[in-house]
């Protein structure tokens, strides 16, 4: 162990006022090592790096001892600051769209910051970033240079931050949940290429995660953080294999593991509290018999041939040039099920879910609903059809009224599609938000005021309103903490239990589907390359995408 570490971190506190968000942390870390900070959001782990940068949010109060290279870096003035960021700490956001200039080109983004540390002329600026985008594996380097970030996709523009991030071969490189929104095969892509960086330059890296699977393989240490506090430090073998507090053992219980189909998964708050979960593990056997048994019914759904092609103008001349959502597509759907959709951005999951809701129309093909074909419904048939036929999304933020209160966005859709009055819809609309683990007395409140899972449950609500018989979930569960994960689909394996609903479940988490899911579609570029029952499609897959996805999911 070096007798200097590069970073060291001595009693962080972070406050609000009188409340305490980071409470004593302590960390060091060494050059050219890897720790991972581990913890569900708002545990503190990105405002404890925003302290590193000194871009903590107006508001808070920082006490701490924090020494770089030897030396503090407490008030320090902003010019002092601007001299460190970029050159010797740098920074990979979570979301690169947020990050990214929406106004300015990639390529002189990436040059502005070398031009901010470097003395050098316009042109080798400019070979430097071509050749940083080389490094990173960006394809058509000159043709992304003059690209805006929006003509990109979610992996090229996170490339494009870890290649402004390393441009200065900075010390320390702070990586905050980066890979978090990413498909799994981008995701182990963006991880080969941060550990690649991290050994050429010999960096030291701060890994910012709400997932401990995904760390496994890359961190050296892991820290485990839960409501500001520090839960578990130490090696990352001994983390992950002997943990010693109940939080870390319920973070690496509470992820779907292949090798354990329990039939409810255990939760963070059980741990918590000291008791032991009751674990029932269902049999491969059992499961594969119960998947087969679905497939002897009526198909609920079945699509015949089915194709949607998207128009996108490129460039300034609006030259127009066909996108494939789906390609002659078909699929059956049966009652009682839950079929997981899986793929790569852009696979076609999304749009063949939205067609079947009626928030798309299909340029052509058949879709078949208890037996009436429904590709072509006008709008007075999807009124009746939306009895049956909900979904839930990603973002249940973006899906609600800011400005209505969560009860009523439930009893709206009571009176108007069932026609109750207020009282009825209100008393319903109190059981529902219980039903789905949430307080009758949160009937008054705005969506802000929710966690990210709490709108999650209401958006199942609001869904539950009009008794369904079939619920798409796009990407329902993706951008959860796995602890708040494991609460979802246990809510929903529950009311599939009370009500029969069949599922659309759709993601990019091959772990999650494997273990929610009946059976399994895989989808690339609008076709489908692979069908079977889920035990059996993770087990034994056969076709070389399908491979792929499995051994890029973290586990």
């Amino acid at each position: 162990m070096s007798a200097t570490p590069l970073l060291e971190i001595n009693e962080l506190w972070i406050k609000a006022g009188d409340q305490a968000l980071v409470k004593g942390l302590n960390l060091s870390l060494e050059a050219g090592k890897t720790l991972a900070i581990v913890g569900e959001s708002g545990s503190g782990k990105s405002l404890s790096s925003l302290a590193l940068m000194g871009l903590l949010p107006a508001g808070l109060d920082l006490e701490a001892e924090i020494n770089f290279k030897g030396s503090s870096l407490l008030g320090l003035e902003e010019k002092e600051w601007s001299q460190i960021r970029g050159a010797q700490i740098a920074m990979v956001f979570q979301e690169p769209m947020s990050a990214l200039n929406p106004s300015m080109t990639c390529g002189k983004q990436v040059a502005e910051m070398l031009a901010l540390h470097r003395d050098w002329s316009a042109k080798k600026i400019k070979e430097e970033v071509l050749g940083l985008f080389r490094k990173v594996e960006l394809p058509r380097v000159e043709q992304i240079y003059d690209s805006y970030p929006h003509q990109l996709s979610g992996g090229q523009k996170q490339r494009v931050m870890i290649a402004m991030a390393v441009a200065c071969k900075p010390s320390l490189l702070i990586a905050d949940e980066p890979t978090t929104a990413l498909d799994v095969s981008v995701q182990a892509e963006i991880l080969k290429l941060l550990a690649e960086l991290q050994k050429e330059f010999k960096m030291a890296m701060i890994f910012i995660s709400h997932d401990l699977a995904l760390v496994r393989d890359i961190a050296d240490e892991v820290l485990v953080m839960y409501q500001g506090e520090l839960k578990e430090y130490g090696p990352s073998e001994q983390v992950f294999n002997r943990p010693k507090d109940p939080y870390t053992k319920g973070l690496i219980a509470c992820r779907p593991q292949a090798d354990k189909p329990f039939r409810r998964l255990p939760l963070v708050k059980d741990f918590l509290a000291q008791k032991a979960p009751e674990l029932e593990v269902l049999s491969r056997a059992k499961r594969i018999e119960k998947a087969e048994h679905y497939l002897k019914q009526t198909p609920l759904f079945e699509v015949k041939d089915l194709s949607k092609i998207y128009r996108q103008k490129k460039g300034i001349l609006g030259k127009t040039e066909q996108v494939i959502g789906l390609k002659d597509f078909n699929l059956k759907i049966f009652p009682g099920e839950s079929l997981g959709l899986v793929g790569e951005s852009g696979s076609g999951k999304s749009t063949f879910g939205r067609l079947l809701v009626g928030l798309e129309k299909a340029v052509q093909g058949e879709i078949f609903y208890q037996g009436k074909d429904i590709a072509h419904a006008n709008s007075t048939m999807w009124r009746n059809l939306h009895r049956d036929i909900q979904i839930i999304f990603q973002d249940p933020f973006a899906s609600l009224n800011p400005r209505i209160r969560i009860g009523e966005a439930v009893t709206e859709v009571l009176q108007q599609r069932r026609k109750q009055s207020k009282a009825q819809a209100k008393q319903e609309a109190q059981e529902l938000l219980e039903k789905v683990g949430l307080e009758a007395e949160f009937y008054s409140r705005y969506p802000h005021e929710f966690s990210g899972g709490q709108r999650q449950r209401i958006g199942i609500a609001r869904a539950l309103a009009l008794n369904p018989s079939f619920i798409v979930c796009d990407e329902s569960v993706s951008a959860l903490d796995v602890s708040v994960q494991a609460q979802i689909l246990n809510l929903l394996n529950d009311l599939k239990e009370e009500f029969g609903f069949t599922y659309l479940f759709i993601s990019h988490d091959l772990q999650v589907v494997n273990y929610f899911c009946d059976r399994v579609v895989v989808m690339q570029k609008g076709q489908l390359v692979a069908i079977g029952i889920s035990d059996e499609l993770y087990k034994y897959p056969q076709e070389a995408y399908t491979k792929m996805l499995i051994e890029a999911s973290p586990d």
